[in-house]
């Protein structure tokens, strides 16, 4: 069975167009020219090599199309695609040794393209956010007077107002907007710190050149190199797994209030059964426990993969590049499926 976001069938349960077109290997081809052209300009703006040629170059590496045959295999060989993208680059585009990637390191170019890729995972995030607020918002306006069966440890309790219930669903939402916000500045940032992470490579313009990249990619600086120090990475994987959890406590309330007997939710549309014509599945409240208790697994994964080695790690860091694709699919699937959850509601309250 293949990768359930993409799958040819199940993936109408779990894909997720925007997210999958965000980590796209012709969206990540796109990133490593962008960052490798910046570069290029960057080494020009430093006097490394004239600035004329230098930008001849980088508009020439932004148009290239790489060989994805050569790329898969240079990447079984060398552990990274960027040793044998540098090499097409200077095979096309000329043997420039001082224009094309002089001094950067490959894990300076992947590092920063995951940077860009999750400026844009953070952009579709938010957006999502705002609109599961308004969806939750809406429920409010229309049922929150009602009516329910509070209830603690699964037994009815106390009678409560619809609108206790859905603040427990909305409220941590926000905090988890707050949290991603804030950890744009310390996952947009430039990594461009040359093979040992010190700037040797570059020399006395290796200031110079970092701010002419960053800024042309229109990054953060970093004070110092993240190669192997990826806290903020998982901090940022951990404020997804966040976003899915509480979307899950939302889809297990939401499961639990539309058994039959109790009957305190109803839907436009739910799932069919093929052999109970009769049933109304909560399939998308189902979904999100589903990709919660998924991303509570991968977290693990992200922490084991904070454990590298010296300077450089190659386990590690592929263990990051497995496992946090994962986690944005998940997350913003389940913000997807949240709002079309909230958007199928007919009724809530006795």
């Amino acid at each position: 069975m293949t990768d359930t976001f993409d799958h040819p069938w199940l993936g109408g349960l779990f894909h997720d167009a925007d997210i999958t077109a965000i980590w796209s290997p012709d969206q990540q081809l796109k990133h490593l020219l962008t960052i490798e052209a910046a570069y290029t300009r960057a080494l020009g703006s430093s006097g490394r090599t004239s600035p004329e040629a230098a930008a001849e170059i980088a508009d020439k590496i932004q148009s290239f199309t790489p060989d994805l045959e050569s790329l898969r295999l240079g990447t079984a060989r060398d552990g990274v695609p960027i040793p044998d993208l540098v090499r097409q680059l200077r095979t096309v585009i000329g043997d420039d040794a001082n224009a094309i990637h002089k001094g950067a390191t490959s894990q300076d170019i992947l590092d920063t393209a995951l940077s860009l890729t999750l400026r844009d995972v953070s952009t579709l995030l938010e957006t999502r956010l705002a609109t599961i607020q308004t969806a939750l918002n809406d429920l409010n306006t229309r049922f929150g007077s009602k009516e329910i069966m509070g209830r603690t440890r699964m037994q009815a309790a106390l009678p409560i107002p619809v609108a206790h219930r859905i603040q427990s669903w909305s409220a941590p939402l926000s905090r988890h907007a707050d949290r991603l916000a804030g950890l744009r500045s310390q996952t947009e940032r430039l990594q461009l710190a040359g093979p040992v992470g010190n700037l040797q490579t570059l020399g006395e313009q290796g200031e110079i050149i970092q701010k002419a990249t960053a800024k042309s990619l229109g990054l953060a600086l970093s004070p110092s190199s993240w190669h192997t120090t990826r806290d903020s990475v998982v901090d940022y994987a951990n404020c997804l797994v966040l976003i899915s959890g509480s979307l899950g406590k939302m889809g297990q309330d939401i499961c639990l209030m539309a058994q039959q007997g109790i009957d305190e939710i109803t839907f436009s549309s739910g799932g069919t059964s093929s052999a109970m014509p009769h049933k109304n599945n909560p399939v998308l409240g189902e979904l999100l426990v589903t990709l919660a208790r998924f991303n509570a697994t991968q977290i693990a994964g992200m922490h084991h993969a904070m454990v590298h080695e010296q300077e450089r790690s190659g386990a590690a860091w592929m263990l990051e590049w497995m496992i946090l694709p994962q986690i944005t699919k998940a997350t913003a699937r389940s913000l997807s499926a949240a709002t079309e959850l909230c958007e199928s509601i007919t009724r809530i309250g006795l």
